[in-house]
């Protein structure tokens, strides 16, 4: 099989004409009679042509195409923010690539090398776990390009964000279980290195001592909360002498992970130990019992992540502050927590 790629020229020697019409003719230009131009499509349809964007970016010095890195695509979250923001950007003629960098910095790095060679026209992101080196999206910006990024970023990068207040959002949680009774609570976190994870845990530590509640370190761990990460913290906290009586975890998966340990050691939620999750994955309201959640309203920040970058189009240049757009979240309260 002949792997080549069908080029102008080729088309151009079938008809023996310039590869300059062939170019003008494929996009439509009234310079071009209608039997030239029926010609030439046909010619490039029968020899399986496919434009060159990379080559048609680089005339233009615009691609029409967005990039968009997510730290993983198995999750509600990520997928109903690409989802919405995709709709958004293709009303505007706007194609996106998706990457995702499954948390993990070095393949963060290579994605934004991708997009940049694919030069595309902005990147719209949320950071990796692991990432704490900001130099390759900083060198996004001094690129003139814009960079929007959403649910997690970095106020040192002085670009627009768009997420929720996720301070504010454990402080929802621990009030909430204090007004059902509880008294001394847990929380299985992410890492401090990370903003947003770092957020809630302060939102969190502020709310105990505001409730007057126990504020001992063995109640708080960090971890990468995935579902294993929550089979193994949960089984920590129960070991403790004086285990919680409820556990506040920073993601739904890892919630699901302790829930299953709860559930095979006979211990009763919400009776024993009460649960909440943050993200409300679809999950959340099919297991049993219902897992507690936060909605981060994700269709909302895909939609104004794309309409902030929308903003930037038309401006020959690029000058970027830190701009946040916070969302409130909002608490769903269900069985594990009742």
């Amino acid at each position: 099989m002949n792997k080549k790629r069908t080029t102008l020229k080729d088309i151009a020697n079938v008809l023996n004409i310039s590869t300059a019409a062939v170019s003008k003719a494929l996009n439509d230009d009234a310079r071009i009679s209608i039997k030239t131009k029926k010609a030439v499509k046909q010619v490039a349809e029968e020899l399986n042509y496919q434009p060159n964007h990379l080559a048609s970016a680089l005339r233009k010095g615009k691609s029409n195409l967005v990039g968009v890195i997510v730290p993983r695509t198995n999750s509600n979250f990520f997928s109903s923010v690409v989802e919405n923001m995709e709709e958004v950007l293709n009303k505007a003629g706007y194609n996106i690539i998706i990457t995702q960098s499954n948390e993990s910095f070095e393949k963060e790095c290579k994605n934004i090398d991708a997009l940049l060679y694919t030069q595309v026209d902005g990147i719209i992101a949320s950071m990796a776990n692991e990432t704490v080196d900001l130099s390759y999206y900083e060198k996004i910006k001094s690129k003139g390009i814009p960079l929007i990024l959403f649910d997690r970023g970095e106020n040192d990068l002085n670009v627009d964000y768009v997420g929720i207040d996720d301070y504010q959002s454990s402080h929802m949680i621990v009030d909430h279980l204090v007004a059902q009774g509880c008294k001394r609570i847990a929380h299985i976190g992410g890492f401090r290195r990370t903003r947003i994870f770092n957020n809630r845990i302060r939102g969190y530590v502020d709310a105990i001592k505001k409730h007057k509640l126990p504020t001992e370190d063995e109640l708080l761990i960090e971890s990468g909360l995935t579902l294993d990460d929550g089979r193994l913290q949960i089984e920590k906290l129960l070991a403790l002498k004086n285990r919680p009586d409820a556990v506040y975890v920073a993601s739904d998966y890892a919630a699901l992970g302790a829930l299953q340990v709860l559930k095979e050691k006979n211990i009763k939620v919400p009776q024993d130990i009460k649960l909440v999750g943050f993200g409300n994955e679809p999950f959340t309201s099919l297991v049993t019992p219902s897992i507690t959640s936060v909605s981060q309203h994700s269709a909302q920040i895909g939609r104004l992540a794309a309409e902030t970058f929308l903003s930037y189009i038309e401006k020959e240049v690029v000058k970027q502050t830190l701009n946040k757009i916070i969302l409130e979240s909002q608490l769903i309260v269900r069985d594990s927590s009742k």
